[in-house]
């Protein structure tokens, strides 16, 4: 998911350079690495730069990631949805193999416990959702209730403990990607 409007950074968070080129080709290529066919999510106005790979483009501008998932199951709705938003530039082969390995099929989706959260609430934006779940998705985005969080904990859910939870974490302001560089580069030193 590469379409928000990334008001908070003040610039496209998929184009931020986390492993040597833009965090949405980074994850694009994550992705096809494990057999998966890939598509970037992103507004209409974001189509031309991405061109040369395989899109769906939001048709309902300002649904949020909600109304992008309905748009991917639209396209295809046959399909499980894994989803991996663009503003976690730690996630990791290991962690997407996990929730791949773990997956239920025969529940509505399989997502990992949100560590940022101090509840059970489930990360909706790293997880797989399941086409029996695009119904309850539908009704709530019908009556305006767009919290995806909200979506997965009223479904029949797969919860999974991060293997590490740090990966997990989101990236949403300048401050946030100077803390994880400097977090990063003291790694680097240690």
């Amino acid at each position: 998911m590469a379409g928000g409007f990334s008001q908070r950074m003040g610039r496209d968070k998929g184009l931020i350079s986390w492993h040597g080129k833009p965090q949405r080709l980074y994850l694009f290529e994550l992705l096809q690495s494990v057999g998966l066919p890939t598509y970037f999510s992103c507004r209409k106005e974001q189509s031309e730069a991405l061109k040369p790979y395989p899109l769906i483009t939001d048709e309902k501008p300002g649904a949020g990631p909600g109304g992008a998932l309905l748009d991917a199951h639209q396209s295809f709705p046959e399909a499980a949805w894994l989803v991996l938003a663009c503003d976690m530039p730690l996630i990791d082969l290991a962690t997407i193999q996990f929730l791949i390995e773990n997956r239920e099929e025969e529940k509505m989706a399989t997502a990992f416990r949100a560590p940022y959260f101090n509840d059970d609430s489930p990360d909706p934006l790293c997880a797989i959702w399941e086409p029996l779940a695009f119904e309850v998705l539908e009704a709530r985005l019908q009556e305006d209730k767009r919290c995806l969080r909200k979506a997965l904990m009223s479904m029949s859910l797969n919860l999974l403990e991060p293997p590490d939870p740090e990966v997990l974490k989101n990236i949403n302001t300048p401050e946030e990607v100077k803390a994880i560089l400097k977090e990063k580069q003291d790694l680097n030193d240690a």
